[in-house]
C-alpha cells in the first residue's frame, strides 16, 4: 500500500511537472517582462547588459561547445545505422532539393512583400550617415564557397567550428565505415558509444535553455526595445510577414499546422532567442524525433540544414534589398528581381549558420545588384531584430525537412516491399 502511495505521488509530481517547450515559453514572457522593466528604468539596460547577457552568453557558450561533436557523431551514427549508401544518396538530394526549392519560393515571398510595401510607400526614405561605412563585405564567389567545403585540416574545421566542413568530414567517415564492412566495427562501435555520451550531456545543457532563453530575451528587449517603435519598424513588419507566411504555407505542410508548430514550439522560440541554427541543433533534433522524424534521418538532415537552409535569411535579403534600393532611388527590373533570387539562393548554401552571418549574405546580394554596400548600416543596429525571426524560419525549416524526408523515404520503402 505504501509503494502503491508512494508511485502515485511520484506519477503524479512527473504530470505537474512542465516539459521543456512550457519552460521555455515562461521563459521568454519573463524575459521579455523584465526587459521592458529594464528599457523604463533609469540604467536597466545596463543592468541587463552587465548582469543577465553573461548567463545567457555562457549557456550560448555550451551549445557551441556542444555543436561540433552532436554534428560529427550524430551524423555518422546516422549515416552507418542507414547500412546503405543507396539511401544515405537519397535521403541527400531530397534534403538539398528541399532546401534549394522552399529557399527559392522564400525569395519569391520575400520580393512579393517587399515591392507590396514600396509601392505603398510604406518603406521610409533614409540616407546614410556621412562617414558609414560597412566594412565587412566579402568577395566569395561560388567556387571560393566549393574549395571551402572541402578541409585542408580535420582539427582546424573542428576547432572553427565550419559546419559544412564538419558535415562533410561525417560524410567521408561514415560513407568509409560502411564500406569497410566488419573491419570497421570497431570504428563503428565507438562512433555508437561516442554519440550515446554526447546526447547526454546535450541533454543537460538543454535543460538549461530556460535560463539562456530568460536572460538572452531580457537583454535583448532591454537594449533593443526602442528601436522597434523607430522609422525602420514598417522594414521590420514585411520581413517577419514574410516568415509567418512561408512558415505557415509552406512548412506546415508536412503535418497538421497545429500539430507541427506545437512540437516545433521549443526549437522556434530558441531559435529566436539564440540567433543560430547550429546552437539550436540539439533542441531541434528533439523535436524534430518528437514529431515523428526518424531519428536517423534527423541526425543527417538536421546539421546539414543549419547550414544550407536559410530560407529566413532569404526573406529579410529580399526586403532588405528592395527598402535599400528604395533609399538610393533605384527601381529593380524584373530580370534584377530574378538575379536576387538566384544569388540570395545560392549564397545561402555557403553561410554558416551562426548569428550575423545574413548580413554578410546581404552584401554578396547588393553587390550583385549594384547598390552601395555600405547602405547595410542603415538596417545594421537592428539587425539582431531581423535576424531572430530569420532563425526561427531556418530552424523551422530544418525540422519540415525532416519530416517530409522521412515520410518520402517511408512512402519509398513501402512501395519497395509491395513490388515483391
Amino acid at each position: 500500500m505504501e509503494k502503491q502511495r508512494k508511485g502515485f505521488r511520484v506519477n503524479r509530481m512527473k504530470k505537474n511537472k512542465l516539459g521543456l517547450p512550457a519552460q521555455i515559453v515562461i521563459s521568454l514572457i519573463l524575459g521579455i517582462v523584465v526587459g521592458l522593466a529594464c528599457y523604463f528604468i533609469e540604467g536597466g539596460p545596463a543592468f541587463t547588459t552587465n548582469y543577465l547577457k553573461p548567463f545567457g552568453t555562457i549557456f550560448v557558450n555550451l551549445l557551441k561547445f556542444i555543436v561540433v561533436p552532436v554534428v560529427l557523431f550524430s551524423m555518422i551514427d546516422g549515416i552507418i545505422s542507414m547500412d546503405d549508401m543507396k539511401k544515405v544518396g537519397s535521403v541527400g538530394w531530397k534534403t538539398v532539393a528541399y532546401f534549394m526549392i522552399t529557399t527559392a519560393i522564400a525569395c519569391v515571398i520575400g520580393l512579393v512583400f517587399a515591392n507590396i510595401f514600396r509601392a505603398a510607400n510604406l518603406f521610409p526614405t533614409l540616407q546614410l550617415q556621412e562617414g558609414a561605412v560597412w566594412d565587412k563585405a566579402t568577395s566569395a564567389n561560388f567556387m571560393d564557397t566549393l574549395v571551402n567545403i572541402f578541409p585542408s585540416n580535420m582539427w582546424e574545421a573542428f576547432r572553427t567550428s565550419n559546419m559544412l566542413q564538419v558535415i562533410v568530414i561525417a560524410l567521408f567517415f561514415g560513407g568509409a565505415i560502411l564500406s569497410a564492412g566488419k573491419k570497421g566495427a570497431l570504428c563503428r562501435d565507438i562512433v555508437v558509444s561516442f554519440n550515446e555520451v554526447i546526447n547526454r550531456l546535450m541533454a543537460f545543457i538543454i535543460s538549461l535553455s530556460p535560463i539562456g532563453v530568460f536572460t538572452m530575451m531580457a537583454w535583448v528587449v532591454a537594449t533593443q526595445g526602442a528601436e522597434i517603435l523607430g522609422s525602420l519598424a514598417l522594414v521590420i513588419l514585411c520581413a517577419y510577414l514574410g516568415y509567418i507566411v512561408h512558415a505557415v504555407v509552406v512548412y506546415s505542410a508536412s503535418v497538421s499546422p497545429l500539430a507541427f508548430f506545437k512540437g516545433a514550439a521549443a526549437a522556434m522560440i530558441f531559435a529566436f532567442t539564440s540567433t543560430s541554427s547550429t546552437a539550436s541543433l540539439p533542441v531541434s533534433k528533439e523535436c524534430a524525433e518528437d514529431l515523428g522524424a526518424d531519428k536517423d534521418i534527423a541526425a543527417f538532415v538536421l546539421p546539414l540544414g543549419a547550414t544550407v537552409n536559410m530560407d529566413g535569411t532569404a526573406i529579410y535579403q529580399c526586403v532588405a534589398t528592395i527598402f535599400l534600393a528604395a533609399c538610393v532611388g533605384m527601381e529593380l527590373t524584373l530580370g534584377q528581381m530574378i538575379t536576387v533570387v538566384v544569388t540570395a539562393t545560392l549564397a545561402s548554401i555557403g553561410t554558416a549558420g551562426v548569428s550575423g552571418a545574413g548580413m554578410i549574405m546581404l552584401a554578396m546580394v547588393l553587390t550583385a545588384m549594384g547598390i552601395p554596400v555600405d547602405m547595410i548600416m542603415l538596417i545594421y543596429g537592428i539587425d539582431r531584430l531581423f535576424d531572430m525571426g530569420r532563425t526561427c524560419l531556418n530552424v523551422t525549416g530544418d525540422i519540415s525537412c525532416s519530416l517530409c524526408v522521412t515520410n518520402w523515404e517511408n512512402n519509398r520503402a513501402a512501395k519497395a516491399v509491395a513490388q515483391k
